[in-house]
């Protein structure tokens, strides 16, 4: 008989609990604390006063329709709607059966068993929705947190995509700065280079200087292949900051601050390389001529060996030559090929140098250049006694920017 106030109570703890969900139970949660206040205090009058029992089981189905009433035409419980259709069954067949008894005993004493029959049925159909309902609610509030974390998730990628847009952006910005420079640096190197005027007295040195104007070429090399591939890790970061996959991010981040740190390096040995440059210089103006391939060997041995002794005048070097007398003048640019000799000289001298620092008793450093005709080709060898070239090394000396 006071099953409409239990009734009640069950619908106010779904709809508490649909409202907290929603954010929505500040509004209404001191009618729901005065509701369940009014729907207990029928029960208990109810069951220990029976003079008032049938009193308080009309008013519990009053304002049990009025709560159904409410939740059908109210939006805010729109998504407990559900929780009423598992208990709106209950509901009818108690309110029926309380009318019926009430204006016929008779009718309700004969059809009593499937009153009873059907008040069983809505309790299990009751059972049965509050549980499919409970889990539904279980499974959208975990559909909702992974949402919510992917919403996040989101957000944090776009933020740290930005700030990654922001520093490459700059990065780049700044390594293209240094492209330019460089390479207006070396525009007016060899636009200078080609105005100077050849003197005989100055024929080494100006040697000398077209080769630093070729090393230059060096550095500027590293920074434009850099600068590409700067700009195809950026390209590549973009496409792993769309899929969010942030460790990729950060190694590729990584790649291009090293790069970064190359290309400073670089370009600061261009500068050092321009700010170092001699006032005078031969250029070369590309053309094959005849030439003495030993005495242009021979020369930038003395040249190479002089330049070294100007900067250190306590080195000192055994100086061997074995040039092949019947070699004639072959057609090649000589400035060219001397800069390779110069370079080799170079290097040449410098293994000879670190070994004669180590101290070692009896050692005289020797550099050694020899020519030879074989066929219709002709070698150009130079070698040293110094500590020679490391294993691991060996096998990378003819990789483009190893060193």
């Amino acid at each position: 008989m006071l099953l409409s106030p239990i009734l009640a109570l069950i619908i106010l703890r779904y709809l508490r609990k649909s409202l907290k969900a929603a954010g929505l139970l500040q509004k209404w949660d001191r009618l729901f604390m005065v509701a369940m206040a009014i729907f207990i205090a029928l029960i208990v009058l109810g069951s220990s006063v029976k003079e008032s029992r049938y009193i308080c089981m009309w008013v519990g189905h009053a304002l049990l329709l009025g709560l159904v009433f409410l939740v059908f035409n109210q939006k805010e419980f729109l998504k407990a709607r559900q929780v009423m259709f598992a208990v709106l069954p209950l509901i009818l067949v108690n309110l029926i059966e309380d009318i019926i008894k009430l204006t016929n005993k008779g009718f309700y004493t004969t059809w009593e068993n499937y009153f009873d029959a059907t008040e069983i049925f809505a309790i299990f159909w009751m059972a049965a929705m509050l549980f499919i309902n409970n889990r539904q609610t279980k499974a959208l509030e975990k559909e909702r947190l992974i949402r919510e974390e992917k919403e996040k998730e989101y957000k944090i990628t776009e933020t740290l995509k930005a700030a990654l847009e922001v520093q490459v952006a700059e990065r780049t910005a700044e390594l293209t700065h240094q492209k330019e420079e460089l390479q207006h640096a070396l525009t007016e190197l060899k636009a200078t280079q080609s105005q100077l005027i050849q003197s005989e007295k100055m024929a080494s040195l100006g040697e000398l200087t077209a080769g630093i104007a070729h090393e230059i070429q060096n550095p500027l090399n590293f920074v434009n292949n850099f600068s590409e591939v700067n700009t195809e890790l950026i390209a590549e970061m973009k496409q792993e900051i769309e899929k969010g996959n942030f460790e990729e991010v950060k190694a590729i981040a990584k790649d291009i601050a090293e790069n970064e740190e190359k290309i400073v390096f670089h370009g600061k040995r261009a500068d050092g390389i321009v700010k170092g440059m001699l006032q005078h210089s031969r250029s070369s103006n590309g053309q094959k001529e005849p030439t003495d391939i030993n005495i242009l060997a021979d020369e930038y041995l003395r040249l190479s060996y002089h330049g070294l002794r100007a900067k250190d005048k306590s080195f000192n070097a055994t100086l061997k030559t074995d040039y092949d007398s019947t070699i004639e003048k072959i057609n090649i640019i000589p400035q060219d090929i001397g800069r390779v000799i110069l370079n080799l000289l170079t290097n040449a001298f410098y293994a000879v140098n670190e070994k004669k620092r180590l101290g070692i008793a009896a050692y005289e450093p020797t550099v050694t250049v020899s020519t030879k005709k074989t066929g219709n080709k002709i070698s150009i060898s130079v070698s040293d006694n110094g500590n020679g070239i490391p294993q691991k090394v060996i096998d990378k000396i003819f990789q483009p920017f190893f060193t």
